[in-house]
């Protein structure tokens, strides 16, 4: 079944008659189109594709199920006026429209009624069909080989920003469009914060350096974190990465199908907890990856949505003490049916560099 078969089959379950779809993710995913500017209209008799001339013909060429409409000099909203002047229900994404955006597709489907429905196409996405996750292993893989390449490289008296520049130029030289995110490289007292991103501190002897960082592979990311060592680390230092690593594996083993997100959550955080460390993990176990970095199913204390086989999670845990450090490991596994395949394959043994 087509993914556009698989939309008017979710439509027809939320009882709307007509779609509309501005998220970029959620228009590529449902159409293949890639370009920048472009809202789908889908009912259950037409595919709408608006955008404008800059893109007519990667649009003609990316999304072959759609009718290419030019809006001219028109709004998207003034198109899907005309377009859509016998729709009644029309679903959008109310996690993503804005505001004053809402506004306008009001005045464009006057006659009918607007509904936000935003999980119905990130609910299709977070299953992961053969196609997607062959490109989500090739991200995962360019962001292995990038951590491999750089950690040959990495020594006292380079800077942060140094390091992650590196790694995006190492995953690029290898295929990807550019990094899933603005990376996280963080050393010393630095990686005690969970989002540290790269600064332009240099790394010293005696210190955890926290490397959080990603591809993108045709629209897929990755998104990996390896904590390495520098210089000669006390006996703290081993027991903090032991028990975080301790958290993850067992995370990832309690990965499966039918389990909920909290309970995966919950088996690595009391390995975490148990260690004594438990007000020092302040963040989620993990989230979902595909065409964004952070997707859903999460892994965390409220998750309640189950994980089903081809969902694609990370597995994250962290500990992150203040004025110290912190460490933070992190895997991309993908849910198959009777439990799940770690994706990433970086070494993640306790590193430690002279």
């Amino acid at each position: 079944m087509s993914r556009l078969q698989q939309m008017r089959q979710q439509m027809l379950k939320d009882n709307i008659d007509a779609y509309v779809v501005m998220r970029p993710e959620n228009g590529r995913y449902l159409s293949g189109f890639s370009g920048g500017e472009a809202t789908l209209y889908i009912t259950f008799d037409k595919a709408l594709l608006l955008t404008d001339f800059r893109y007519i013909e990667q649009a003609k060429a990316q999304a072959p199920d759609f009718e290419i409409i030019d809006a001219g000099q028109q709004t998207h909203f003034s198109k899907l006026a005309e377009v859509g002047q016998q729709a009644q229900r029309v679903g959008f994404e109310g996690d993503f429209v804005t505001y004053l955006d809402f506004g306008k597709l009001k005045d464009a489907f006057a006659q009918g009624e607007l509904l936000s429905l935003p999980d119905l196409v990130s609910h299709l996405r977070s299953v992961k069909d053969d196609s997607e996750v062959e490109l989500i292993r090739q991200a995962v893989k360019i962001a292995d080989n990038a951590f491999n390449e750089v950690l040959k490289t990495i020594e006292s008296g380079q800077t942060e920003e140094e390091i992650s520049l590196n790694l995006e130029f190492s995953m690029r030289r290898a295929g990807a469009s550019g990094g899933s995110f603005e990376f996280i490289v963080a050393s010393g007292v630095r990686s005690c914060m969970p989002h540290g991103t790269a600064s332009s501190k240099r790394v010293q002897s005696g210190e955890f350096l926290t490397m959080d960082f990603g591809a993108i592979y045709q629209g897929y990311c990755s998104d990996i974190t390896r904590t390495v060592f520098i210089g000669d680390p006390e006996d703290k230092h081993r027991h903090i990465y032991e028990t975080v690593l301790a958290a993850q594996l067992a995370g990832i083993q309690a990965v499966a199908p039918g389990k909920s997100g909290k309970e995966v959550d919950a088996v690595a955080r009391g390995v975490i907890e148990q260690a004594g460390y438990g007000d020092y993990f302040g963040h989620g176990l993990g989230h979902s990856v595909g065409l964004a970095i952070h997707e859903g199913p999460n892994l965390n204390k409220r998750e309640e949505r189950i994980l089903k086989p081809g969902m694609v999670v990370t597995v994250e845990p962290g500990i992150y003490i203040p004025d110290w450090g912190g460490v933070r490991i992190e895997d991309i596994v993908l849910v198959t049916e009777n439990g799940c395949e770690v994706l990433t394959k970086a070494p993640k043994d306790f590193i430690v560099l002279e």
